[in-house]
């Protein structure tokens, strides 16, 4: 690894010793969850909230952490859901360091639809999400805001907007694959509004690009390409390291 500078009854997460040993766990969770909708799953320690927003009902699946001293939330990629590996990760690493963690399914997947719904639509959703949660089941906690791939890039649209104090993005999608050339639409202008610290694993070989680092923002190189399978370890060892510095 390489670095540049109505819901239902909530149920208690029992932390796991380690992130690898229970990827397969957390699949079948939110699989069963997408299955059926707004059902709890008191085995597994998540809770599954259904939050209303201006697009239709999106879904949070809550990991409550035992006497959290922070929250992150974390939106999905355009063509998957909360069952990828690095949110899966993630999640389990954050809870290691005392973080509830929310992973919310926009109103387009929890509805069924395969085709993301436009920005507009999905940063206003996600607002309704963050201020939903924020009220109520992660009330009083500091907020870092993210997601992976097009989720990264609300939670950076909208940072400012959901009061967080740093976000973190996995495979930000900083141009269409393969289209690096000077003509190519750039996202960097995305990640350059935020105005909190920022932290950006991204894969050696993605074919999204690479982005800039810059004195707020940290991108950290992890082996592999866009889904961030490759590496699993460096990438929650990268977000482990950076939780600690924005808490410390």
């Amino acid at each position: 690894m390489t670095g540049s500078t109505g819901a239902t009854d909530r149920c208690w997460w029992q932390r796991p010793p380690t992130c690898a040993a229970t990827l397969c766990q957390h699949q079948l969770v939110a699989d069963r969850v997408r299955r059926t909708p707004l059902a709890p799953q008191p085995e597994s320690g998540v809770a599954a909230l259904e939050i209303n927003t201006p697009h239709g009902p999106a879904r949070a699946l809550l990991h409550a952490a035992d006497k959290p001293m922070g929250a992150l939330i974390l939106g999905h990629g355009a063509n998957g859901g909360v069952s990828a590996p690095d949110l899966l990760a993630v999640t389990d690493v954050a809870l290691s360091a005392r973080f509830s963690v929310a992973l919310v399914e926009q109103p387009y997947l929890v509805a069924g639809r395969r085709s993301p719904a436009p920005a507009r639509q999905l940063d206003a959703a996600w607002t309704a999400v963050v201020k939903r949660l924020r009220e109520s089941e992660l009330s009083g906690l500091p907020l870092i805001v993210g997601g992976r791939s097009a989720g990264a890039r609300v939670a950076c649209r909208t940072a400012a907007d959901t009061g967080a104090l740093a976000v973190l993005c996995l495979a930000f999608p900083l141009h269409a694959p393969g289209r690096s050339g000077p003509a190519s639409k750039t996202r960097q202008p995305e990640l350059d509004s935020v105005q909190v610290p920022t932290l950006v694993v991204q894969g050696a070989r993605d074919p999204f690009g690479m982005p800039r680092a810059s004195p707020t923002r940290s991108v950290v190189t992890v082996p592999g390409n866009h889904s961030l399978k490759a590496d699993l370890d460096a990438v929650t060892a990268a977000v482990r390291d950076w939780l600690g510095s924005i808490t410390s």
